[in-house]
């Protein structure tokens, strides 16, 4: 009996309409738009008005669904990757699956901050080569300004909202694929990036509405030291553990954290800036989005060829990292 290798065979994205520039970040707090684009490499990000991390999810699938040719009651499963679900429960998976009309479908989400899609494709992509399942939707989805305190100026720069999801399913041909993954935790690091309050720990009251405890906290620098060494050693591990040098990386796909971070992990893999994929300037940090949202952009722009090798590289809130070793198996699109 053949092996059975879990591929990526449709992707899609959406961000929203509205933009907010760093001169609109000027005028509420005490930044400006040389500093933030030097630090950060960001220069505008999108932001959702109305709706919700189910309504961005949604667009992104319908998209794979147009592209795959199959009705949302083909799918069998749904994951989505979210630290601003719609609600604690029900799943937002589960709020998915209703406006989808995915009624044969049954889904959970994952909460892994930045590293949420690396670890949701790992779990999908292993789900796959059970043999039990040939339909997977992965949605890397969050509406970060749900979350973020526009007197912040440590985080309120940074993030954007947005989705990206891709479509999983079964193949016996072991030349393309999620051929490897690696992941990483370590919660002694939950201290330097966190929502404090809104779950069972410190439950909505005046008092932490009163002390801003519903928005997202970060210590930036214990963060960036972090993960500029996680990220470059987890890409590095896994370009190890399968023989490959940086000549035979066709694009690391970075999260979209901060673009010096993106810069030292390309460096450690000894790639050239050339094969990296960069969106942050345009949406910022869209947490679980940024790999999904990175992979439907370039493949849509005709970017990703069939045989690719890509390292798909993350780390976040956890803290947790990881990496993910890919073998593209997609024909270009339609028009490339």
């Amino acid at each position: 009996m053949n092996k059975i290798i879990s591929t990526i065979t449709a992707v899609g994205h959406y961000v929203p309409e509205k933009k907010i520039t760093n001169f609109d970040l000027e005028k509420l707090v005490d930044t400006n738009d040389e500093w933030i684009r030097a630090r950060t490499g960001i220069s505008e990000r999108r932001i959702m008005e109305q709706g919700a991390t189910s309504d961005m999810s949604v667009k992104a699938i319908e998209i794979i669904l147009k592209q795959r040719g199959i009705s949302a009651q083909e799918i069998d499963v749904i994951i989505v990757a979210t630290v601003t679900p719609d609600m604690f429960f029900p799943a937002t998976a589960c709020v998915i699956q209703a406006k989808i009309g995915a009624k044969n479908a049954w889904g959970f989400d994952i909460s892994a901050a930045c590293s949420g899609f690396v670890y949701a494709i790992t779990v999908g992509s292993q789900m796959i080569e059970t043999g039990r399942y040939k339909k997977i939707i992965v949605v890397g989805a969050d509406k970060m300004s749900s979350i973020l305190n526009y007197s912040d100026r440590n985080t309120c720069i940074l993030f954007g909202d947005g989705a990206g999801a891709v479509l999983l399913e079964p193949s016996s041909d072991e030349s393309f694929g999620i051929i490897d993954h690696k992941l990483y935790s370590d919660g002694n690091g939950g201290n330097f990036l966190y929502m404090k309050a809104g779950g069972s720990l410190n439950p909505p009251t005046h008092e932490t509405i009163d002390k801003k405890m519903h928005y997202i906290y970060q210590d930036g620098k214990s963060v960036y030291k972090n993960a500029v060494v996680g990220m470059a050693d987890v890409s590095a591990e896994i370009m190890k553990r399968n023989n490959l040098t940086g000549d035979d990386v066709a694009w690391l796909v970075p999260h979209q954290a901060n673009l010096r971070i993106i810069d030292a992990c390309a460096e450690r893999m000894k790639l050239d800036k050339s094969k990296v994929m960069i969106n942050i300037e345009k949406y910022g940090n869209t947490t679980a989005a940024t790999i999904p949202l990175c992979l439907s952009e370039w493949y849509y722009a005709g970017k990703i060829k069939k045989g690719d090798n890509l390292i798909l590289s993350s780390f976040g809130a956890g803290y947790t990292w990881g990496a993910v070793f890919v073998k593209w198996s997609m024909d270009l699109p339609k028009g490339n």
